[in-house]
């Protein structure tokens, strides 16, 4: 009974960091859309009279693209971090390697 309660547990905490991240990505999608529209010139016409419309204000928004992708992909990195082979590797021979030196060590005192 325990280990179905820390299963459906994990299950959950799960669930709760896959919709984080999904949300994530909706902002992003949202937001950076929006200003790329804006960018572009295509919502111009439908912005308050003063709104600056010159392209140079707007020379921030690559940037902010670009470091907002990389935050999305560290995400994604963590969230998904058990599903690539590299770190379950990874993980693996430090274990190895750490084992070893302490074999070492016993053997060194006996």
């Amino acid at each position: 009974m325990a280990q179905n309660q820390t299963s459906l547990e994990k299950a959950n905490k799960r669930i709760k960091e896959l919709k984080g991240f999904y949300r994530h990505i909706l902002i992003f999608i949202v937001v950076n859309g929006f200003l790329f529209l804006l960018q572009s010139g295509v919502l111009h016409p439908f912005m308050p009279e003063g709104f600056p419309t010159e392209p140079y204000y707007f020379d921030w928004v690559n940037a902010n693209i670009a470091t907002w992708a990389l935050i999305l992909l560290v995400h994604a990195i963590i969230l998904y971090r058990w599903k690539f082979p590299f770190f379950k590797k990874w993980e693996e021979r430090q274990i190895q390697k750490y084992m070893e030196e302490d074999r070492k060590e016993m053997d060194r005192f006996k």
